[in-house]
């Protein structure tokens, strides 16, 4: 009698949605404003409530933003989010409060901006899945427009577009490697644009996914029409 073979289980992984910004761009919070009825974090934070290989969410965000986000939480049903917490004083600061929240025993952490909505389920297994064999992992998509490099206005040199890339998250790294990281990054002051920097400082190298175009950021209120379009396309897929 033949056994039917079980099918392996992939790599686990906490995700850490960073979700403390000003929103000084776009004049009002961001988080809270709704695409087709629903707020943005929450659209953000049920893509990996679907997501097979996140085992847990730790959501970041402002301290007034705390039990809101928790009440949108339990009114979405989003039962993979196990701490709301407050953020630091920037971006290195809360990543690393919400990695310090996350469960020791998953080796995995991604850490994802919360104004990105629109990330789907198969770039965060392609990216947990590369970072589970090389340790540190991240979606880009290739730069489109010719990029200059200037000083005070005037060109100084055109770089070649063949090699950059825009890097999106989520970014998920080997648990621990990403705790030292960013704390050794507070350490030394360094001023971080991603998480991807913070071990880049340690030597590390970072394996680029697929990224996606739709990936996007809301930043400002040009942003939230976009994502009224991206919503709608998929509804027509």
């Amino acid at each position: 009698m033949f056994r039917r073979k079980k099918k392996e289980a992939g790599p686990q992984c906490s995700a850490v949605i960073v979700a403390a910004g000003a929103s000084t761009r776009m004049g009002f919070d961001k988080l809270l404003a709704e695409v087709r009825d629903m707020p943005v974090i929450v659209r953000t934070i049920d893509v990996f409530q679907q997501a097979p290989s996140i085992a847990e969410i730790v959501v970041v965000t402002k301290e007034d933003l705390v039990p809101e986000a928790a009440r949108l939480c339990q009114q979405f049903q989003l039962t993979k989010v196990v701490k709301v917490i407050r953020g630091g004083e920037n971006r290195t600061q809360s990543a690393r409060l919400g990695t310090l929240e996350a469960d020791r025993n998953v080796p995995l952490i991604a850490i994802h901006d919360g104004a990105r909505p629109f990330v789907t389920v198969q770039m965060i297994e392609d990216v947990v899945a590369q970072a589970a064999k090389s340790g540190a992992a991240a979606p880009a998509i290739p730069v489109k427009d010719t990029i200059k490099l200037a000083d005070d206005g005037v060109v100084e040199q055109t770089l070649e577009r063949s090699r950059l890339y825009a890097v999106q998250t989520p970014q998920v790294f080997d648990a621990s490697l990403i705790r030292a990281a960013l704390q050794k990054a507070l350490d030394d002051g360094a001023e971080l644009t991603d998480d991807c920097a913070a071990v880049e400082r340690l030597g590390m190298k970072v394996v680029l996914t697929a990224g996606d175009d739709r990936n996007i950021k809301i930043t400002t209120p040009v942003d939230l029409l976009l994502g009224e379009g991206i919503v709608e396309e998929a509804l027509r897929l």
